[in-house]
């Protein structure tokens, strides 16, 4: 059974950063496209960020030049740094992989960007 794991949220003030981990119990990690989208109360499920097994990378404009993206295919693990957050930046954050009809979620880890 694929699970996905994430860790890292939490509470931040403005300006503050966080590092959020996702652990994959993929037997073909390599192969997968991982991204991070994040929800909203009274939003749709939007993308934040993604990674292909080539490692090219892609983002939400709205986070360009403060989150980055990276994969470990040692440890199984994506990692999203999330640097000058902001208050729009609260949500929950999900992670995914996704490759040919497979699609996987995690449970999601909560962002609070407060003062």
């Amino acid at each position: 059974q694929v699970q996905l794991v994430e860790s890292g949220g939490g509470l931040v003030q403005p300006g503050g950063s966080l590092r959020l981990s996702c652990a994959a119990s993929l037997s073909r990690f390599s192969i997968y496209t991982m991204g991070w989208y994040r929800q909203s109360p009274g939003k749709q499920r939007e993308l934040v960020a993604s990674i292909t097994s080539a490692g090219r990378t892609n983002y939400a404009d709205s986070v360009k030049g403060r989150f980055t993206i990276s994969r470990d295919g040692a440890k199984n693990t994506v990692y999203l740094q999330m640097n000058s957050l902001k208050p729009e930046d609260t949500a929950i954050y999900y992670c995914n992989a996704f490759f040919a009809r497979s699609d996987y979620w995690g449970q999601g880890t909560q962002v609070t960007v407060s003062s």
